[in-house]
């Protein structure tokens, strides 16, 4: 990108600060050599105010923000996350709120792009705060709180909704191997095979009317997440799909469940071809 403008103080010690909450000692020396700041004059102080002290003086000598910059891409560059995705989703989300005052903000790639500068709180991080908080009363799944934020909710509560439910089908698609989507996705995921067969993924033994019958209940479930949100609005404009904060709670709940039978459910191996 451009040069990044020097940020003001403030905007760098909250950087600072949400820094040295995400770092070691030994992390902050590794990611200041990376991103070429070689103020790091106070190695003892404490970690926010060691990077604050680090961060001034490199902005003082370059007249600029970019290696201030590039420390926070280093920090985030996905790959240090691929197995905490929810720690990303929610560090990305902190640094946006500070670094939205800048103009810019954090994507989902991990680098750093130029937005409209805001100059106060806006209405989605009230949206966010309020919707993750209703939804962490109830228990919800962690793979659905991490969609409550600013950045999807800019609008209306549309975008984190949907980005919730393709979250749903990329974690099943993820753990099946399969390539296929919606309701093609879940009947060769989770749909019984006529027969004697088993589905790939089963939410118990199966071995009664009851269990087979809570089986194709879920399948339903799934299918209706895909058809009656999901499908229809990837290809829709938002302008269409207004959305109230309560059907917003009620669709990531239904998420949210399914999400949690997941994590209960069985891998079978799929069953192979019968010789001819």
């Amino acid at each position: 990108m451009a040069s990044v403008p020097s940020f003001s103080d403030q905007q760098l010690e909250a950087i600072a600060k949400q820094l040295g909450d995400m770092l070691t000692g030994s992390e902050i020396t590794r990611v200041l050599q990376q991103a070429e700041i070689y103020k790091d004059v106070l190695p003892d102080e404490t970690k926010w105010k060691r990077l604050l002290t680090a961060f001034k003086l490199q902005q003082r000598t370059d007249h600029s923000g970019d290696r201030i910059a590039r420390a926070v891409e280093i920090v985030m560059d996905p790959i240090r996350y691929t197995a905490a995705p929810e720690q990303f989703a929610i560090r990305r989300d902190q640094l946006n709120l500070i670094l939205a005052f800048s103009g810019m903000q954090l994507g989902e790639d991990g680098h750093l792009h130029r937005t409209e500068p805001t100059t106060t709180l806006t209405e989605a991080q009230q949206r966010a705060k309020s919707l993750y908080q209703r939804l962490a009363r109830r228990g919800a799944h962690s793979l659905v709180l991490r969609y409550c934020t600013a950045e999807l909710l800019a609008d209306n509560y549309f975008h984190a909704v949907l980005e919730a439910s393709k979250g749903l089908f990329e974690r099943l698609r993820d753990r099946t191997g399969l390539d296929a989507d919606g309701a093609e996705l879940v009947d060769q995921a989770l749909g019984i095979p006529k027969g004697s067969g088993t589905p790939r993924v089963a939410f118990s033994s199966l071995r009664t009317e009851s269990e087979r019958s809570e089986q194709r209940g879920l399948v339903n479930l799934f299918k209706g997440v895909a058809g009656t949100f999901r499908n229809p609005t990837a290809h829709a404009p938002r302008i269409s799909w207004p959305m109230s904060e309560q059907d917003a709670l009620d669709l990531l709940s239904l998420v949210s469940m399914l999400h949690r039978r997941l994590d209960q459910a069985i891998d079978v191996p799929p069953t192979p071809p019968s010789p001819p």
